[in-house]
């Protein structure tokens, strides 16, 4: 992601906004972004919200992806911006983990719109949370 070029644009408990540049290292030869570069800013969109609400958590709680689903609708051809609005939700779910000391899911959608703000891709990265003992 360093190498990419991927940049948090925003983040707190509620949103996270990650661009990836259109440059040589992300360029396809079809001139547009390589789809696991979209998927790198997607899933770092989702990713961040998790950490956000699993840091300094007692008792700690394990993430991982277990599900990646992708929709592409206009060629990248230019700066990609991801967007997750989840982080409430994502706080739920892992509070339910804790709660219910089993593992819970959560499907995170991340929407990536371009410079112009039309809708390049749309990312659904499902978390799995579980309390460890």
């Amino acid at each position: 992601a360093f190498f990419a070029g991927l940049r948090v644009k925003d983040l707190d408990e509620t949103v996270c906004r990650v661009s990836v540049p259109y440059k040589w290292f992300t360029k396809n030869p079809f001139r547009s972004t390589y789809f696991a570069c979209l998927s790198m800013a997607a899933e770092m969109s989702t990713g961040l919200l998790c950490l956000v609400h699993l840091h300094k958590r007692n008792p700690p709680v394990s993430m991982l992806v277990v599900k990646t689903e992708a929709e592409y609708f206009k060629k990248a051809t230019g700066k990609t911006f991801f967007t997750c609005e989840e982080g409430l939700m994502i706080k739920e779910t892992i509070e339910k983990a804790i709660e219910r000391g089993e593992a819970r899911t959560f499907r995170a959608r991340s929407i990536g719109k371009n410079a112009e703000g039309l809708i390049v891709a749309q990312f659904y990265i499902t978390w799995s949370f579980k309390a460890r003992n």
